[in-house]
Formats: structure tokens, sequence, C-alpha cells
């Protein structure tokens, strides 16, 4: 199994699809080895394993990457006179998939199949309208070029094995996602262990990659960020101490923030000692308390986990 380079913070050199959209993780940490996977085929064709803790953003991701949303909307719509497909899924051409917990393995290839002709055909529509291809019928050979399991660590040995056949059946690049330790344990699994090309480990932020993520949310609170800023520096490894680059963490404490401007009914034009103190988990001893606590909920454990 080759490792995929990475060392502290997210891997560079991606778009930053997600970084419009203010307060949401930016789609750095999926989307350089799902690249990898769709840059070498063909002929080049193989599973990339992808696992992290839990509050990194495997998720968010994953969706950003496949534009979830777009996907669903669409499925609900596109029977609808004059929809047209998103340009986001013909860009894409990746289907996210998440298995519920107990489902089987039958079932699973089934939503697979119909799910990845479905966006195939949606594809082939949308490149030439004169094409009138029948997404029910569960062809191997289709425009959707990736799929994503996200939560692959639920499947048993039945639903692994099911999703090694279909990778094989199929000219398409297969992600799973999973916690820590799921690639040790598709180990157990040779036949699918070694379709394996690499394996990804998800980082927590640190405090070169947490400036852009925290630009959209203190925009959305009416308050500028500058890192050049001595003041602005002290912020943000504020936040990288309390949370330890946990980016579900992060985002529950701008929730804090944004709910105590509220309650005590606080503009965007504060003078510096009251901003420093939206800033800080604990104000300055001669500043009175707010009508709630800045401290974030912390996971039992103690902390987030890093890997």
């Amino acid at each position: 199994m080759v490792r995929s380079p990475g060392g502290r913070g997210l891997p560079r050199g991606v778009a930053d699809a997600a970084a419009t959209d203010a307060g949401r993780l930016p789609d750095h940490q999926a989307a350089s080895p799902v690249r990898r996977v769709r840059r070498r085929r063909p002929p080049a064709r193989y599973i990339g394993v992808c696992y992290g803790a839990p509050g990194l953003g495997k998720t968010l991701s994953a969706r950003t990457y496949a534009s979830a949303d777009d996907w669903e909307r669409w499925d609900n719509e596109r029977y609808e006179k004059d929809t047209v497909l998103p340009d986001s899924l013909l860009a894409s051409r990746t289907l996210l998939y998440t298995p519920e917990v107990h489902v089987t393995g039958r079932r699973m290839h089934l939503e697979i199949a119909l799910r990845v002709s479905a966006l195939g055909s949606d594809i082939d529509r949308a490149l030439d309208p004169t094409c009138h291809p029948s997404w029910n019928e569960l062809n191997t050979d289709c425009s959707t070029e990736l799929v994503i399991v996200d939560e692959a660590d639920r499947l048993k040995t039945a639903g692994l094995e099911q999703l090694r056949d279909f990778f094989d059946r199929r000219d398409l690049g297969l992600i799973l996602i999973g916690m820590p330790g799921f690639d040790r344990q598709l180990a157990r699994y040779p036949q699918l262990y070694s379709r394996i090309g690499f394996a990804h480990q998800y980082k927590p932020l640190d405090v070169d990659d947490l400036p852009l993520v925290l630009t959209n949310y203190w925009d959305q609170l009416g308050l500028p960020l500058d890192p050049d800023d001595t003041n602005d520096f002290e912020t943000v490894s504020a936040v990288v101490r309390i949370t330890g680059g946990n980016f579900r963490l992060i985002e529950r404490l701008m929730t804090q923030v944004a709910r105590v401007m509220e309650i005590n009914q606080l503009d965007t034009t504060l003078d510096p000692e009251r901003r420093n103190y939206l800033r800080f988990p604990r104000p300055p001893s001669s500043f009175p308390m707010p009508a709630t606590s800045m401290e974030p909920e912390r996971p039992v454990g103690g902390g987030p986990s890093s890997c």
C-alpha cells in the first residue's frame, strides 16, 4: 500500500470550491486523493482508502467534491419540465454513497448500480440531447467515473466483497472512507487489499490552514480577520489550542460566538476590548460575563483525537 504524502494540515494544490461557501471546510482533505484515482485512468485503475478521526471533515469534503447537494436536488427534480443537469455533476461525474448500518450486500449493490447508471445516463443526455439511454438497466459501461463510499467501515465481509466485485465489473474508480484503523481492517481481505492503490490519512487543521476557514466565519459575523495582525494571529492560535484543529469543534465554537453576539445584542462595530473578549474563550477579569459561556463542549474522552 502506498502512503500518501501529507504531513500536518491539508493537502495543497486543491480547488477552493468549498471555500466560497462561507463557514464551510474547503475541499482540501479528500480532493487530492480523489483526483489521484481519476487522473490515472485509463489504464491504471484502483481503489483508494481515506481514514481519519471524527470531526475532521471527511464527509463534508466528500460531499463537496461529489456535489452531493446538487445530486440530491437533481434526483428529485429530474423529471420536471425544463430541468437541466447541474454543471457541477457534469464536471465531477462522481457518486457519493453512504450505506445504512445494517445494509445487505445485495441491497447495497442494487442501490449503487442504479445510482451510477442514472447519473451516467443523465451525463450522456446532457452531452448529447439525442441520446436516450435506459438508466434502469444495470450497464457496466457508463459516464460515471468515480464512486465514493462514506462510512465504509460499517460494512461486513459480504459488503466489502460486493464492492470489490462491483469495482471489477466496471470501468470506474472507487474510494472508501472510514475511521482510523480502517486501512488495517482491509488487510484481512487479500483480494480487496491487493487492489488498494493508496491510503490517505485526514489531518487536523493547523495554524497555517485555519485562517481560510475562520475568514469565512468572521465574514458572517461582520468581523474582519487579518492573519498578519498580531491580535488576529493570537485569535487563530487560541482557536487551534481550544479545538485541536478539529473542524467540527471549530464549527461548534463559532456557532457559540454567533449566539453570544445575538443574545447580548452586539453589532459588528465593537471596541477592541469587547472584540478581544468575543475571540477568546475566557474574558478578562475586568469584563463582565455574558449571558452564555464561550467555552465549547468537549467530546467524551477529553478532546479531539489527532491522527
